[in-house]
């Protein structure tokens, strides 16, 4: 509920998988969802958001609803989840295409995962990542997004385009 208007009713697990728009992703989960501004564009049948001058093409269906929307060339809102966003070598040499790189800003111990802060141009991302990282602040750092968890949301109405 925002503002005494109810946004979404559904389990909490789609609240959290599927919201339905902004306010209900930024608001279910702990440390919430990152969120970014992105272009989107297409090519052929396959749309790409353009962040921090990465290209990052999207699946099949995310990028169906974004050409049948009629998102090219607009900017949109970007969404991933913390434990969405990886440091491992592994992933990331797995995920060139979703590969950006970052200096650490803060580095939080939780006990068995870590959460990395950093920023990605002007905007603060937060990774959610094994304890076992060697990721300190002021190190430079790869990191690489699930493409398949990325969320985008209209950036005038904040509806949820995709998820």
């Amino acid at each position: 509920m925002k503002d005494g208007v109810i946004q979404q009713v559904d389990t909490p697990q789609n609240l959290y998988e599927k919201p339905a728009n902004l306010f209900v992703a930024g608001f279910m989960g702990s440390p919430q969802m990152n969120f970014l501004d992105a272009t989107v564009k297409v090519e052929g049948e396959t749309a790409s958001l353009e962040i921090a001058g990465h290209s990052v093409p999207l699946p099949p269906a995310k990028s169906k609803k974004l050409i049948e929307g009629g998102y090219d060339g607009k900017i949109v809102t970007f969404g991933i989840r913390p434990e969405d966003v990886y440091d491992s070598e592994m992933y990331v040499s797995a995920s060139p295409q979703s590969t950006f790189e970052s200096t650490i800003k803060v580095y939080e111990l939780l006990g068995a995962e870590v959460y990395l802060y950093f920023d990605l141009e002007e905007f603060p991302i937060t990774a959610r990542v094994d304890s076992r990282t060697t990721a300190r602040p002021g190190d430079s750092i790869k990191f690489a997004i699930d493409v398949e968890k990325i969320h985008v949301f209209d950036k005038e109405t904040e509806k949820t385009i995709t998820n």
